[in-house]
């Protein structure tokens, strides 16, 4: 029965054939009962194989799921989850998302024992790549994500996280108007706002599929940089400016490199600094240039 569902696994996807099956395999596998999940598949007119993917490999889940389609952007994708959403929680899974085996199963027991988390993201794990632009990027993300701390502050990302529908519903939903990145800082910071505890449950392991060239690791960055120009005029503050310059890059890239070599001890974590700068120039040629289309003003 409907009411039986307690975690929607929300899927907003586009042109992800490459990772894709992969993030449906870890859900298809979770130690959590399938009766109590469901699926909410919404896929951004994709112009490569990841929709024909997506429904082959639930056509015979036994998990219940819908697909939904969009052409807005990633707010209204994310929106359109939560409003069809029949869980208490929406687990959310991007197309280069891969699950641990019992993710979901200590995520939902998490948020059940602490009824003012709105949103608990998960831990990063170690992915093995032989690539060095994916070999870094996931450097970055396990290194970050390292310290045992549990309240995360202002803003929390979807990236694999669990959130409480209540929250979402509470502040309105997500900003519709977003077209690309940073409409979950948006409406995170606005559960901040009301009161809610964002925090990381350092026991619900996930990866994140890196990219795996340093082409499409600027598109990315751009893409972050591009969205956070629009949060920036809506809420004044939410993004701290002189942090995502390049020179603060770099010196990020110093302080997690000898995060990054002391855990995985390769010395190619000392190439984190020109890493960082490589990605910071990305996001501020994002910021410029949505600066220049007008998008937030």
């Amino acid at each position: 029965m409907e009411n039986d569902v307690k975690v929607t696994i929300g899927i907003c996807v586009k042109n992800s054939e490459l990772t894709i099956e992969k993030a449906l395999d870890s859900v298809l596998s979770q130690r959590y009962p399938h009766s109590m999940m469901e699926i909410i598949v919404v896929d951004g007119c994709s112009k490569d194989k990841t929709l024909s993917i997506i429904k082959s490999k639930l056509a015979n889940s036994d998990i219940k799921y819908r697909i939904f389609r969009e052409n807005i952007g990633l707010g209204m994708a994310r929106q359109i989850v939560a409003e069809n959403a029949s869980g208490k929680y929406i687990v959310w899974v991007d197309g280069d998302i891969v699950l641990s085996k019992d993710y979901v199963r200590k995520q939902v027991e998490y948020m059940e024992k602490h009824p003012n988390v709105a949103v608990a993201e998960g831990k990063y794990g170690i992915c093995s790549e032989n690539n060095l632009a994916a070999s870094l990027e996931n450097m970055v993300a396990v290194a970050h994500s390292q310290p045992n701390i549990s309240n995360i502050g202002w803003v929390a990302a979807t990236e694999g996280a669990i959130w409480r529908i209540e929250a979402i519903r509470q502040i309105g939903g997500f900003e519709i108007k977003i077209k690309g990145a940073a409409e979950d800082i948006e409406a995170t910071y606005r559960m901040k706002v009301a009161g809610w505890n964002l925090v990381k449950n350092n026991e619900a392991i996930f990866q994140e599929i890196p990219r795996q060239t340093w082409r499409s690791i600027w598109e990315q960055y751009f893409w972050y940089g591009y969205g956070a120009h629009y949060i920036n005029h809506k809420n004044k503050g939410i993004v701290i400016l002189y942090k995502m310059t390049p020179l603060a890059g770099i010196l990020a890239g110093v302080l997690y490199s000898f995060d990054a070599y002391k855990l995985l001890r390769r010395k190619t974590a000392f190439l984190l600094p020109f890493h960082y700068l490589f990605k910071r120039i990305a996001w501020c040629f994002g910021f410029a240039k949505a600066h220049l289309d007008g998008y937030g003003h």
